[in-house]
């Protein structure tokens, strides 16, 4: 059985397999200390690394050691002071024993922390771990095949990167073993009946330079074979496997009227920006369709969705009735799996809210996998909030949640992408 070590480095001498490890087994104190960190982020550095602090107490391992009590006798290696039988004193506590920054524990008991930086990698890792787009379907398998590369064995043809090296060296032995063998054991032969004529150099002098010309000639037979041919190159080959295909479309609707002020809009690009990140970085097949609207809907890009300063009236439906148009031309129900996000401050047209939740009830959620719903407000529920109520009540596939402060948006965000379990 071959054992692999990877010694590959990872920023101040720290392999990347004792990381992980590390990782792994303080999952959930790091865990605890990245949403804190999160929180705590502006919206552009939501992606970046992190330093991670964690208290020492989580990371300390049983060990052990001598128990306090009884007689003991010590050798004092080079000692200069103390002759046997002086008694040794206690040394004085000033107040802080240990070496760090810490401030002494009143209670006897304290804690240290450590720290330690992890990259962008591990932080989006641990950030979204056990998340995933509910009721995620296989569509139109029939049409769209996505195919995976996967082992094949080995070939006699290929690109010099693909070279097995072990395998082509296996066969160059087993070659000039076969080609060598029995040049080998003449040579033995050879070099012994050598041995033997120069015990009596004197009378065996002609068949002594005979046998030397046989056995140089031998040699140089089998130095000639190649230490590597080309017919002893093996590649690694490789096969494309079909596999099932997954697509699938979010839509991202924000509210961007006159009633969402800076700090819920703010608290929505949070969401949305978590949203984005999630999807990008967890599923290749997925588009994301950007949806700004006041009293009227626009699809914009990525840019505009997150940095534009358009403000207006609230007509809500007017981004649905958007939605369903997109999906009707571009996203057939038949093969793509269509989600939605909706963020709002509930402000609403009166009017208009009876209108979202026939939308919604009529359109769109028997057509789509899941329907979500932020409301960021300090203040009572509106129309909208009512009429969405209805709805949640009626389809397993439409949640609604209420966020009054950024530190709400990461427990609710894992509310709605919580991996079901098996």
């Amino acid at each position: 059985m071959a054992h692999l070590i990877d010694r590959r480095l990872n920023g101040k001498n720290k392999s990347t397999v004792n990381r992980q490890r590390f990782i792994r087994r303080y999952k959930q104190q790091i865990k605890k200390a990245v949403t804190e960190a999160v929180n705590q982020r502006s919206i552009q550095d939501l992606d970046s690394s992190e330093k991670i602090t964690i208290p020492s107490r989580d990371i300390t391992e049983p060990f052990f050691h001598q128990g306090e009590g009884g007689d003991r006798t010590r050798v004092l290696p080079g000692n200069d002071q103390f002759s046997q039988g002086d008694r040794i004193e206690r040394p004085q506590g000033s107040g802080r024993g240990g070496s760090g920054d810490a401030d002494a524990s009143d209670s006897g008991e304290g804690s240290d922390e450590f720290r330690f930086d992890i990259s962008k990698d591990e932080y989006l890792d641990i950030l979204f771990d056990d998340l995933e787009l509910p009721n995620l379907q296989e569509n139109s398998t029939d049409r769209m095949v996505d195919f995976r590369t996967v082992r094949a064995g080995f070939t006699n043809e290929g690109v010099p990167a693909n070279i097995n090296i072990v395998r082509s060296l296996q066969n160059s032995l087993l070659r000039r073993t076969a080609m060598t063998a029995s040049k080998k054991r003449q040579l033995r032969e050879l070099q012994a009946q050598l041995c033997e004529l120069k015990k009596v150099p004197q009378s065996n002098q002609a068949d002594i330079l005979i046998l030397e010309q046989e056995i140089d000639e031998l040699q140089r037979r089998i130095d000639r074979v190649p230490f590597i041919d080309t017919f002893d190159l093996k590649y690694n080959a490789f096969q494309k496997q079909p596999i099932p295909n997954s697509q699938a479309v979010m839509f991202c609707l924000m509210d961007v009227s006159g009633s969402m002020d800076q700090a819920t809009k703010d608290i929505a690009k949070r969401f949305y920006l978590l949203l984005y990140l999630f999807l990008t970085r967890n599923y290749e097949r997925i588009e994301i369709v950007f949806i700004r609207h006041h009293t009227q809907a626009k699809e914009v890009d990525e840019k505009e969705f997150f940095y534009s300063q358009e403000t207006g009236g609230t007509i809500v439906s007017s981004a649905l009735k958007l939605m369903k148009e997109i999906i009707n031309a571009r996203y057939p129900e038949a093969q793509w799996n269509i989600y939605a996000a909706q963020a709002s401050d509930g402000d609403n047209w009166a009017d208009d809210s009876p209108t979202c939740r026939a939308l919604l009830d009529r359109d769109l959620l028997p057509f789509i996998r899941n329907f979500f719903y932020i409301e960021i407000t300090a203040r009572a529920h509106q129309s909208l909030w009512r009429e969405y109520e209805l709805l949640a009540q009626q389809h397993e596939n439409f949640a609604l949640q209420h966020i009054r402060k950024p530190e709400d948006i990461l427990p609710i965000f894992r509310e709605f992408f919580k991996k079901e379990m098996a």
